[in-house]
């Protein structure tokens, strides 16, 4: 069981929610797939282990991982909601492509001294921030 797991059932626990073998797969499956899924992509793929799965009950259960602090949705201007790791992860930026969708998670620790210096310059105190940058990778060129 991984540490997200465990903090999703203490969530819901503190929340007098249950941990049932459906929350237990869809977590499972999107912990798994360390992707940037909309909901109706992880229901496709939990659908295929689980016949009986509702897509509400996916649609729930990402909320609940989003409150949790687990799951954060993500927008690359395509007007799909998608959700990523968000629990014990470094902050990372994206790339993303136009024409074909791929998405490249960005660690840059220069970048990150940079907003740094450009908030502490300004006397500015950061909650959150996020950087995509929109264009055409390697592959479409």
């Amino acid at each position: 069981m991984t540490d997200a797991t465990q903090a999703f059932q203490k969530f819901l626990s503190e929340k007098n929610q249950h941990y049932t073998t459906q929350r237990a797969l869809i977590v499972g499956e999107f912990l798994r797939a360390n992707a940037h899924l909309s909901a109706e992509e992880l229901y496709a793929i939990v659908k295929r282990k689980e016949n009986n799965i509702g897509q509400v009950t996916v649609f729930r259960t990402l909320k609940l991982l989003e409150e949790a602090g687990i799951a954060k949705p993500v927008n690359f201007g395509d007007k799909t909601v998608r959700y990523e790791m968000n629990y014990e992860t470094e902050h990372h930026d994206h790339l993303v492509c136009t024409l074909c969708g791929k998405v490249i998670e960005v660690l840059d620790s220069k970048l990150e001294k940079r907003k740094e210096k450009v908030c502490s310059k300004y006397e500015f105190v950061p909650l959150n921030h996020r950087l995509e940058i929109f264009g055409i990778c390697k592959a479409c060129r």
